[in-house]
């Protein structure tokens, strides 16, 4: 949980440009963002650094009563030496590809008519709402008879019959609709992939629908993993967390983790609904009926996907906290700017390299801006004579 006074600053997909010097607070245009010196002018460049501190403002649209909205006072860093007030500063790149989990099941160390069990261990935030420990499901098997020549010792020949027998009953359902009886098939595909592989998927989680209420709050990060376990003999409840661990007889290896996606409309949606009461003059909060959410003001499109950018900073003048028992509470600033890839009409993204220059110099001693997340995964699936490959070009993280 973050606790800072937290202000959100969504830049419009019709804003090319920063305002330059000459601009002040006042004089913004409806929903247009800029960084603007002490004195209330802005600057696109190294003015910002240079100044004793710098604000972050935004054009209203409902002017009355109320001003520009406007940040708290930042402090920048143009030098190694600076006394800052920043505390965390950090860039996030867009991404509306979430990747899901693929377990590849290989190596298997079977013998002839050995009883065998898969266990299957899923986890997301609506998932475990339903599930103590997880949606827990096992399905076991008996391994293929030996032919009358074969060595009863030696390790199972036919795989592929073996991968076969586990789909088919992965696949099956028990009649009925309450949370015991929910098919797997709902949240997996299996495949046997050149009869030596048995491979899960992770199926992409259902959305809730947006509803037409400005005071719900229908957007949740939420992705699903999950842990494989294959064990000689009957599933047991003897010990449900550790039990699944013994006689391990194949190799589950995740060859794809699942993620989140970052940046999606419906995310900076909520956050302008989230942060709505740290930037309003007045009516602060949000009601259901709209005619009373007069100062509510959204500069989102859907569809397209944001980068954001994260400044956490304490208060310009240390001198100013009045001492009493209670915690001082820290400013947060974030700005979302459309991401490159969802507006080709603007060349290498004139914001976001806009915005990059003036954080840099300010607040990253001029050094470039390294987002914290890699570039956006994607994924490719190949598939030859040998079997079907899938391959994902980046890393992900918040792995469990």
């Amino acid at each position: 949980m973050d606790f800072s006074l937290t202000t959100l600053f969504v830049v419009p997909s019709t804003q090319a440009a920063l305002p330059t010097t000459g601009t002040a607070t006042q004089d913004l245009g409806a929903g247009i963002v800029g960084f603007f010196k002490n004195d209330y002018t802005a600057d696109a460049g190294a003015g910002i650094a240079a100044a004793p501190y710098f604000y972050v403002a935004q054009g209203r649209q409902n002017t009355y009563l109320q001003g520009s909205k406007r940040s708290d006072k930042i402090k920048g860093c143009a030098t190694a030496t600076c006394n800052t007030n920043v505390t965390e500063f950090y860039k996030v790149l867009g991404c509306a590809n979430a990747t899901t989990q693929i377990t590849d099941i290989s190596g298997w160390n079977i013998q002839c008519g050995d009883v065998v069990t898969l266990t299957i261990r899923a986890h997301s935030s609506y998932i475990d709402t339903l599930y103590f420990n997880g949606l827990t499901r096992s399905v076991t098997i008996q391994a293929p008879c030996c032919t009358c020549i074969s060595d009863p010792c030696a390790p199972l020949a036919d795989i592929n019959s073996l991968i076969n027998q586990f789909i088919k009953k992965l696949q099956e359902q028990a009649p009925g609709n309450n949370p015991d009886n929910i098919s797997l098939n709902n949240f997996f595909t299996f495949e046997n992939v050149g009869g030596t592989i048995l491979r899960i998927t992770g199926k992409p989680l259902t959305k809730y629908g947006v509803p037409c209420d400005v005071a719900a709050f229908p957007h949740e990060y939420d992705r699903m993993w999950f842990r494989t376990f294959i064990y000689e003999g009957p599933a047991t409840t003897a010990d449900f967390l550790v039990a699944d661990n013994c006689n391990i007889v194949a190799n589950a290896v995740i060859t794809q983790r699942s993620s989140y996606p970052t940046g999606t409309s419906e995310e900076i949606k909520q956050l302008e609904k989230n942060y709505y009461s740290y930037q309003a003059g007045y009516l602060k909060h949000l009601y259901r009926m709209a005619g009373y959410n007069q100062n509510f003001e959204g500069y989102v499109v859907d569809g397209l996907v944001y980068d954001t950018y994260y400044i956490k900073f304490n208060e310009y003048d240390r001198a100013a906290y009045q001492w009493g028992d209670y915690i001082p509470t820290d400013s947060m600033v974030i700005i979302a700017t459309p991401a490159a890839i969802t507006i080709p009409a603007v060349p290498a993204n004139a914001m976001g390299a806009a915005i990059d220059g003036v954080l840099q110099a300010a607040l990253n001693g001029g050094v470039a801006i390294v987002p914290i997340n890699g570039p956006c995964p994607t994924t490719t699936t190949t598939t030859t004579a040998a079997g079907t490959t899938t391959t994902t070009t980046s890393l992900t993280t918040n792995i469990p």
